[in-house]
């Protein structure tokens, strides 16, 4: 007798790729973490390096010893869960680098394209919306 994994026909979730994001400069990868929870991070950008040639840092981060980590391969999606309706993610935290800001987030795929609501926690309607398109 044969027993094979669920695991190995588990389906991946339609959000689960690489993205553009809506300025086509960087690329996100978004994926399944063994916690169940889906995560983003930075895995290419337009323009890696900052102008003094040296790769670009997350400077603008609160965090005095986070400032010195490199943008490439930054988580910037955590622990989003999906939602009971229908292709909704929620529940997560969008990170933007450029501001050093943390939101709550909301994630809807629509098809090739993911809308991205990042906001202010608990006041959702104090946001921005953004649409990635798939990149792979």
């Amino acid at each position: 007798m044969f027993f094979i994994s669920a695991k190995l026909f588990a389906q991946k979730e339609p959000i689960e790729r690489v993205w553009w994001n809506e300025e086509k400069t960087s690329k996100i990868q978004i994926f399944k973490a063994t916690d169940g929870k889906w995560y983003g991070k930075i895995i290419f950008l337009k323009d890696p390096n900052d102008t003094d040639g040296k790769p670009k840092t997350d400077k603008k981060n609160p965090d005095d010893k986070l400032k010195s980590r490199p943008v490439l391969n930054l988580i910037i999606l955590q622990n989003f869960i999906k939602s009971s309706e229908v292709n909704v993610y929620e529940s997560g935290s969008v990170y933007d680098p450029q501001s050093g800001k943390t939101y709550c987030g909301k994630l809807t795929f629509n098809g090739t394209a993911l809308k991205l609501r990042g906001y202010i926690c608990g006041f959702s309607l104090l946001g921005r919306s953004s649409v990635w398109t798939t990149a792979d």
